[in-house]
């Protein structure tokens, strides 16, 4: 959907992924070029298929990414670590249990979304607050969100400016991602997506569970189909605030690091 990672497999991997090298490999011109790295490897305990780890381009880790579990999902199919439709891996926010509905889609049972977290503490119980100009609904689904409805002049705001600002306010120590959603009708939403150590994003499916959970708050009907830049992702949203992600991932290449560059990689620290 426009929000692409570079997927590794940790028993291939001749280094560590240390953060310059995370940078680097993520570099479009000196790089790779990627979002972002999915990283796999065994599962330290029995019952999970995979453990995955989810790294941004400025080398931070991130608990959680709807499209880089949905993207790892199938790849881990794909590549032949199950056969099962439906299964567990681990990740940094805990468990997730993707179903495989068809060749290139699934749908991700992503737990119980909340309104209060660590990473926004001076929160209330329903989580709303005020960051400079914006109102704002704060919703931890695995990382944090801060979901801002905004009711026209969607497409005119300038991301690149208003994103960095609210990412990093003192009232979310871990920082934030930050979507911005308009509502289209009863059960449709377009949004915008500034994530935290990427900036603005054609798609991103928990920047799309944040939105979704806050216009079901005010109203909304679920399922909710999200409008992306990148394409359309379904969020179901129930009583409990209990979320599944369905949407699409398709492989574009498989590759080798060269020689030269994987040299290179090896002499970073």
């Amino acid at each position: 959907m426009g929000n692409d990672y570079v997927i590794f497999e940790a028993d291939d991997l001749p280094f560590e992924l240390t953060p310059p090298r995370i940078r680097r490999i993520c570099e479009p011109h000196m790089g790779v070029g990627s979002d972002g790295i999915l990283l796999l490897a065994k599962p330290a305990e029995r019952g999970f298929v995979a453990s995955l780890k989810i790294f941004n381009p400025d080398g931070s880790e991130a608990e959680l990414s709807g499209n880089g579990a949905r993207e790892a999902i199938m790849y881990l199919r794909l590549r032949g670590w199950t056969d099962s439709d439906t299964f567990s891996i681990e990740t940094a926010a805990g468990e997730i249990r993707p179903t495989i509905t068809g060749p290139d889609t699934c749908r991700v049972d992503m737990g119980r979304a909340k309104l209060t977290s660590k990473d926004f503490p001076s929160g209330d119980d329903d989580g709303i607050g005020t960051v400079g100009e914006w109102t704002f609904q704060h919703v931890s689904i695995g990382n944090p969100q801060c979901s801002i409805e905004v009711a026209d002049g969607l497409e005119g705001l300038e991301l690149d400016v208003i994103g960095p600002p609210i990412e990093a306010s003192d009232l979310f120590p871990n920082r934030t991602n930050v979507s911005f959603w308009r509502r289209d009708s009863d059960n449709e939403i377009t949004a915008r997506i500034f994530e935290r150590g990427v900036g603005e994003t054609l798609s991103s499916g928990t920047g799309a569970t944040g939105a979704a959970v806050a216009f079901v708050l005010r109203g909304g009907e679920s399922p909710v189909t999200v409008h992306l830049d990148g394409g359309d992702l379904e969020v179901g949203v129930g009583e409990d605030l209990h979320v599944d992600l369905t949407g699409w991932a398709r492989p574009v290449y498989t590759a080798s690091l060269s020689d030269v560059f994987a040299k290179e990689l090896n002499e970073i620290e």
